[in-house]
């Protein structure tokens, strides 16, 4: 029996801000966002007009710093907290408008006001919370270990962001219910994400064997720690990043991705038209990129997609962006690699990379487990942004279970 996505009246007038909205609308049972302000603020944008998309977030995101400022001031702890956290993943959304915009310094400024909301959560979440920052050959990824109530070395959840998710969300995606289960959660920004992006320069790297291994190295180090049992959870693009670090870290109890992706290309190429395809395999780039120059003039809202992704990728022309994200693939070598338990998420109508669930289950079938998320459950689309505690619930039963044997 099929059944239609849930909430099928969008909540933006174009497919892209739906998703953003629908994501931002799945961080309020933790907290992270007000579902009425967030609806009113962006109900009237027009499909087109990406100026009052970015002043809507913005305004949205600056009314509640000031309110979490205000509340600070007078002494109200609880209030100024929770509109802190609000008020960064707002401004999380601004970020990425002016990024797509190509407004570098409206970007820079939305991104400071980002993470100073963002700190002032962290430093009074209701939870201990203690600083890690990993060196990274030559630059440092800053993170953040909160404590869950508990005395002695906890279990550690490590959550690994996608391509554009900001630090501040991840404690809806999974931070506050895993400290809620007596966890620690550790998060960070890591190549190509966030402030190493923003502010240190660094792009996208396929070897998270790499990158992880440091972050093992810190946290297997700390005396609140049990370093047996490490898990990594890897959400959007990190359903890459995690499977390619496990087939050469071996140091996680668990794992798990929301989805599973093999290929992180083909949520680039799958739509261009088959001649454009064809230029690319053949390898002629000028012409590729002459075309794609053509076609991104008549669109502004493509223009402002592509500028928005190929940031972290790093500096280039169309062909060698998309070149060089074809590098970001799991060989078949590499998952006979994986000796680590993964959970691998599949929801019903995964829109950015369809079917990658299964093909990374059919390549790690001895290690792999797959949990289904339906449109009957209201949990369909990538991350399933509106059914985050039911998320919560199977893959951290899962995830007791497994590092409990």
């Amino acid at each position: 029996m099929s059944h239609t996505s849930v909430f099928a009246a969008p909540f933006a007038r174009s497919a892209d801000r739906d998703f953003v909205v629908r994501c931002v609308l799945g961080l309020a049972p933790s907290g992270g966002a007000d579902i009425g302000e967030v609806l009113a603020a962006v109900g009237d944008v027009k499909a087109k007009d990406a100026g009052a998309w970015l002043s809507a977030w913005q305004a949205l995101g600056e009314r509640a710093a000031r309110d979490a400022q205000d509340a600070a001031a007078d002494g109200r702890a609880d209030t100024a907290r929770w509109a802190s956290l609000r008020a960064a993943n707002y401004l999380a959304v601004a970020v990425d408008a002016a990024s797509a915009a190509d407004d570098e310094d409206r970007a820079a400024s939305l991104f400071s006001a980002h993470r100073a909301a963002w700190d002032a959560f962290a430093a009074d979440a209701g939870v201990r919370m203690s600083r890690i920052d990993v060196p990274l050959d030559g630059t440092t990824m800053p993170g953040y270990l909160f404590h869950a109530d508990a005395a002695g070395p906890r279990p550690t959840l490590v959550f690994v962001n996608g391509s554009d998710g900001s630090i501040s969300s991840l404690w809806g995606t999974g931070v506050a219910a895993a400290l809620a289960r007596g966890f620690h959660a550790y998060v960070f920004d890591g190549p190509g994400q966030q402030s190493v992006l923003f502010q240190h320069g660094v792009p996208f790297r396929p070897d998270w064997e790499n990158v992880l291994a440091p972050v093992v190295d810190e946290l297997a180090g700390h005396r609140y720690v049990d370093e047996h049992r490490i898990v990594v959870w890897g959400i959007s693009q990190g359903g890459y990043w995690v499977p390619r670090a496990l087939s050469g870290e071996h140091r996680f109890a668990a794992a798990v991705v929301d989805p599973g992706v093999v290929d992180v290309s083909t949520s680039w190429t799958d739509h261009l038209p088959a001649s454009l395809r064809r230029l690319l395999d053949e390898g002629k780039d000028a012409q590729f990129d002459r075309d794609m120059a053509l076609g991104m003039r008549f669109s502004r809202d493509l223009a402002a997609t592509w500028a928005f992704r190929a940031r972290p990728v790093g500096s280039g022309g169309y062909a060698a962006v998309i070149r060089r994200i074809r590098e970001f693939a799991l060989s078949e070598a590499e998952a006979a690699r994986i000796d680590t338990p993964l959970l691998i998420t599949s929801p019903e109508g995964e829109q950015f990379w369809p079917g990658q669930s299964e093909r990374l289950a059919a390549l790690t079938r001895t290690v792999s487990h797959v949990v289904r998320f339906t449109a009957a459950e209201g949990a369909d689309g990538h991350c399933e942004p509106l059914a985050r505690t039911l998320v919560h619930e199977r893959v951290l039963d899962w995830i007791s279970a497994t590092i409990r044997e």
